[in-house]
């Protein structure tokens, strides 16, 4: 099966798609900053213990991997540039280790040219650059080292992430392009997963939603 790499395994949409990936028989080696976080246990997970802004590693981490799920962002007490560091040190690693493919999450604020957003998508929009104008300006710097890096990426965009339970069911298209304000986390992870072998969104930002 497929070796992934991955990177923020521990977060809330992170340990979805680590449970998913190892219940489908893939490897995982996933880059952790505690170890004691990992709920998961199987033959097939190797845990590495470092910081995505530790460039070494992220490169242990990427060592041998088919594809890097880099799935990090910002939270409570971040650097405020934590995701465009930490996806220049993915990138170098996986240049060095002559890894292709990567896949990334975000949210709708991140824009694509292709959306078309709505009177709902503009305020949040609004809302987000006012209230929290670096996690948007880190979205877009790591999506610029992305289309600087000549690899096979993808930037998975999602709306509120909600717990509820996954409904298997999802929208995939652009902001405000026939696509909701909401999905659950587990139907996220899933659409995760699809992505380590469907090659249909390189260089593109899908957004999805219930």
């Amino acid at each position: 099966m497929t070796t992934i790499a991955l990177l923020g395994g521990t977060g809330k949409t992170g340990r979805r798609v680590l449970d998913r990936a190892l219940a489908q028989g893939h490897h995982v080696q996933a880059l952790v900053r505690d170890p004691a976080k990992v709920t998961s246990s199987s033959d097939h997970l190797t845990v590495i213990r470092g910081d995505v802004l530790d460039p070494a590693p992220v490169a242990a981490t990427v060592a041998g991997a088919d594809v890097v799920l880099s799935l990090f962002g910002q939270g409570k007490g971040s650097p405020r540039t934590l995701q465009t560091d930490g996806t220049r040190h993915v990138v170098q690693a996986m240049q060095a280790a002559g890894v292709q493919r990567v896949v990334t999450l975000s949210g709708g604020g991140l824009h694509d040219d292709g959306d078309r957003p709505g009177p709902a998508d503009k305020i949040i929009r609004f809302l987000l650059k006012t209230l929290s104008g670096h996690v948007l300006a880190d979205a877009e710097g790591h999506l610029a080292v992305l289309r600087d890096s000549g690899l096979d990426w993808t930037v998975v965009r999602g709306p509120r992430l909600t717990e509820a339970p996954g409904t298997g069911t999802y929208r995939v298209g652009q902001v405000g392009v026939g696509t909701g304000t909401q999905i659950s986390r587990d139907d996220l992870a899933d659409f995760v997963l699809t992505q380590v072998d469907d090659r249909t969104f390189i260089h593109r930002m899908p957004f999805v939603s219930a």
